[in-house]
């Protein structure tokens, strides 16, 4: 998934550095879905530290062109890749537009916001991939709107086979710019976690949804 390892560690590197990604092997956080894990990825931050936000956006720009070419539209999946997208759009010259989960229950009833005309290329920026089930919801809208989707860009990914079945049944290109596996190398090679919490940090990934801190 990811297309350059010297940017998947460079990434993991800011992302520690401002704490959009938190690492408590001893002390994990509870995910909405009542996991329990010891990570906790947060890249709205991003849009909160300016040299941080114009490296992120500059290298999802530079990849999405080298990866698809140039689309007509950049879309993000609300709420969390709104920020990262609309900036990525502008910095390539294109139109933005996002998706909601769902349709909204007033108004127009819209569930993709702002002007998609039937047929255009679109490229998908999103901010995380856990399951991958809301990117693929919002791809599902954007299809069902006519889009020609290129294919997506996320900042970070925790790697599970889960998401990586559900993309590739919808056949879908997926890239980003860094994922767990490059996070943990990052984190212990800078003395952020010790060798047995990498271990323990491993073994979260590798069954989530099971997993119990030691």
């Amino acid at each position: 998934m990811i297309f350059n390892k010297h940017t998947a560690r460079k990434t993991a590197e800011v992302l520690l550095q401002i704490n959009a990604i938190k690492l408590q092997p001893n002390k994990p956080f509870t995910w909405a879905s009542g996991w329990k894990s010891p990570i906790y990825c947060d890249n709205r931050i991003i849009l909160s530290y300016p040299p941080i936000r114009n490296y992120i956006r500059e290298t999802m720009a530079k990849q999405i062109e080298t990866l698809y070419g140039k689309p007509d539209v950049i879309a993000g999946v609300a709420t969390g890749a709104i920020g990262i997208g609309m900036l990525v759009a502008e910095y390539l010259g294109l139109p933005f537009i996002y998706v909601r989960p769902e349709a909204k229950q007033h108004g127009r009833q819209n569930q993709i916001e702002g002007h998609l005309e039937p047929g255009q290329n679109v490229v998908v920026v999103e901010d995380l991939i856990s399951t991958g089930q809301s990117s693929l919801n919002a791809i599902k809208a954007l299809k069902d709107n006519h889009a020609n989707v290129k294919g997506m860009m996320a900042i970070f990914t925790y790697g599970f086979a889960i998401s990586k079945e559900n993309f590739d049944k919808e056949q879908l290109q997926v890239h980003t710019l860094s994922d767990y596996e490059s996070l943990l190398e990052e984190a212990y090679n800078t003395n952020y976690i010790s060798n047995k919490e990498q271990a323990v940090l491993a073994s979260w990934n590798a069954n989530p949804s099971k997993w119990q801190a030691q």
